[in-house]
């Protein structure tokens, strides 16, 4: 199921795996990513206590960020929580997609961390639940992967014919080397998913603007250098079309 009257790019996931030693090699580079998504989260909870819902699922960690700062935290996850429990924690088994559960306006911020969106292929219908949940004034935090990363990944399959087709698709699906499928947004595609679901756009930014080889060059000479990184990047002035392997967007639900 697509939008109605998308143009839909998907590419058949038969191709060798791609990047298989990534995260070995990057290392570095993920110990910052991480460091950065905490630093923006941080900077974008509520100032006061609040009720909070959070999708991203347990790599994300926001559920137990957002509780150590005071707020009371609904965490929707797949799969039943481990180990030690935050007493602001409420962990809740069920389909991040599916919020029927959840009363109209009953929170005050949602986070969509951890590429939760683009893995939930008709993310107008997750978005659409998630405008739902929060109350008038509510605001919204969510990471997906952008164009970039998908035409990155369509590069490596050489699959260069469907590389131009991107621009002219709505709809952009690209396989994983583990058989899923994730959906690539471009700012102004991120920009409609909200507006159409009846949410504001604050902003738009990529997790991180630093490359990653610029990240491991200057950690692995200087490790200690990693809190000066993460300020550079929540301070880097940004394009008029923010560009990374993942976007990150905040949108209010208007009174």
């Amino acid at each position: 199921m697509h939008p109605r009257g998308a143009a839909v790019l998907s590419i058949p996931a038969k191709h060798p795996a791609v990047g298989e030693s990534e995260s070995e090699s990057l290392a570095s580079y993920w110990t910052f990513y991480w460091a950065v998504a905490a630093a923006q989260l941080s900077r974008w909870l509520p100032r006061r206590p609040s009720r909070v819902l959070d999708l991203s699922g347990p790599q994300a960690r926001c559920a137990p960020q957002a509780a150590a700062a005071g707020h009371t935290v609904v965490e929707v996850r797949e799969t039943p929580r481990s180990g030690p429990r935050s007493r602001r924690v409420q962990p809740v088994v069920a389909d991040p997609a599916s919020l029927g559960f959840l009363a109209d306006g009953s929170f005050d911020a949602v986070v969509a961390e951890g590429r939760v969106l683009s893995r939930h292929l008709v993310t107008e219908n997750v978005v659409a639940e998630i405008a739902r949940v929060l109350r008038p004034g509510g605001r919204v935090l969510m990471c997906v992967d952008s164009l970039v990363l998908g035409m990155a990944i369509l590069a490596e399959q050489n699959f260069w014919a469907h590389l131009s087709d991107v621009p002219r698709s709505e709809v952009v699906l690209v396989p994983w080397p583990d058989g899923s499928i994730t959906r690539c947004f471009g700012a102004e595609q991120l920009r409609e998913l909200l507006t159409d679901s009846g949410l504001e756009l604050e902003w738009i930014r990529p997790r991180t603007t630093l490359s990653p080889s610029t990240v491991e060059h200057v950690l692995t000479t200087s490790p200690q250098a990693l809190p000066r990184l993460v300020r550079a990047e929540l301070t880097a002035p940004l394009g008029d079309e923010p560009v990374g392997i993942h976007l990150v967007a905040s949108a209010i639900k208007s009174p």
